[in-house]
């Protein structure tokens, strides 16, 4: 059964995650938690800012800041660098998946894969490791803009 805080509002899986470690949960973090429960992207500090602010103005960027720091000391976000200079953040205890990140876009897409998850446990076990964790990034561009750029690159070279 969800838990629920007072009014009857049910707490987002983040809010629980704070509560079950005892983080103390200002009404401005609570907000903050909210915002990076209910995101499907992967937010960086000022994405998350002006979501919370939309709820409660009142939350300055250095509180999200130092909010976003706890959780993640707390192991309750993932920080990633796709590349892009800025760190972005997920709920750290979800299911294991990869990252497929658009370079021009930056468009991040989730994925999962078997193949390539027994591939890293033999790799490791050929290491002599028992494989823990890890992290997969894949940086790339569209196939369609891949060969679209492939084909003028033939025509202006004189080959098709």
């Amino acid at each position: 059964m969800p838990q629920t805080r007072k009014h009857g509002e049910i707490m987002s899986r983040l809010e629980r995650l704070c509560v079950e470690k005892g983080l103390k949960m200002t009404e401005q973090r609570r907000i903050i938690a909210r915002v990076l429960s209910e995101a499907s992207d992967h937010p960086d500090v000022e994405q998350v800012y002006h979501r919370a602010t939309a709820a409660d103005p009142h939350i300055s960027l250095a509180t999200v800041y130092r909010t976003v720091r706890l959780l993640e000391e707390a192991n309750i976000l993932a920080r990633h660098d796709f590349g892009d200079g800025r760190a972005r953040y997920e709920e750290a205890e979800r299911d294991h998946h990869d990252h497929m990140i658009d370079v021009r876009t930056r468009k991040v897409i989730e994925f999962q894969n078997g193949e390539i998850e027994e591939l890293q446990r033999r790799i490791a076990r050929e290491l002599g490791y028992e494989l823990l964790g890890h992290r997969l990034e894949l940086y790339g561009i569209p196939l369609a803009e891949s060969k679209a750029a492939t084909g003028s690159k033939k025509a202006k070279n004189g080959r098709s």
